[in-house]
Order: C-alpha cells, then sequence, then structure tokens
C-alpha cells in the first residue's frame, strides 16, 4: 500500500514500497511557482526515500506551465540524478496547453535521468516497473 508523504492543492507525492517509486499525481491549474514548489518536493522525497524511479502523473492537470520547463530540464533534473534517480515516467494530461507544456520540459532534459512520457498511468507503470 502507498504511503502519503505530502499532500497540497496542486500535487500528491506517494511512496510505493511494493514498486519502489514514487508516484507524484499533479492536480489542476498549474503555475512557474506550483511546478517549482511541487518538484522541489519531489527532490526531497527522493532524497527521503532513496528510490531510483519516479511515476510522474500529469493525467489531471489543466492550462499551460511551460514557464518552467527550461528549469525542469536544466537544474531539476540534474539534482535529481544527483540524488540517485535513474528513471521517470511522465503521464501526459489529456490537455493540449499541459502536454505541450510537458513537450517543452522533455526537449530540455539532456541527460542522467531517463525520462520517457507515456499516454496513461498502466503503461507508463508498467515500464517503469521493467527498469
Amino acid at each position: 500500500m502507498a504511503q502519503l508523504l505530502f499532500q497540497a492543492a496542486t500535487i500528491e507525492i506517494q511512496f510505493d514500497p511494493l514498486n519502489d517509486w514514487l508516484y507524484v499525481n499533479w492536480l489542476g491549474n498549474q503555475t512557474e511557482e506550483s511546478v517549482r514548489a511541487g518538484a522541489t518536493k519531489i527532490l526531497e522525497y527522493v532524497q527521503q526515500e532513496r528510490t531510483r524511479k519516479v511515476l510522474n502523473d500529469n493525467s489531471y492537470v489543466t492550462g499551460m506551465w511551460g514557464g518552467a520547463a527550461e528549469w525542469i530540464g536544466q537544474e531539476l533534473m540534474p539534482a535529481l540524478s544527483a540524488a540517485g534517480l535513474e528513471y521517470a515516467a511522465w503521464v501526459y494530461s489529456p490537455d493540449i496547453y499541459s502536454r505541450l507544456s510537458t513537450d517543452s520540459s522533455l526537449q530540455h532534459v539532456t541527460g542522467g535521468v531517463i525520462v520517457l512520457p507515456f499516454d496513461d498511468v498502466a503503461t507508463a507503470g508498467s515500464w517503469l516497473r521493467q527498469m
């Protein structure tokens, strides 16, 4: 059973001991500020739980948050890699603007963490289990 580590209006972070990953559920309209704050929490819990994997679920995200894209690729991902993260499965939102923001973020990821986008949680989880 997953353990709730953190909950706020725009994000929930759980540790799934069976799969040994963080499950990050982003909720609603995101801004650059909410993305940075949530991502900082992800980094904190990757360090705390010493996990190599994150399932980053944007299924319930709406709107554009692309202002954080460069920061995600150039600062967050290297910090996550240094903390031990190796794999991230990123589930797209059905919202086209959020999807564009995800694609923009992924363009800035240059190495370290292997990040792949998926259209649904089941497929993302299946891939992540194999890593």
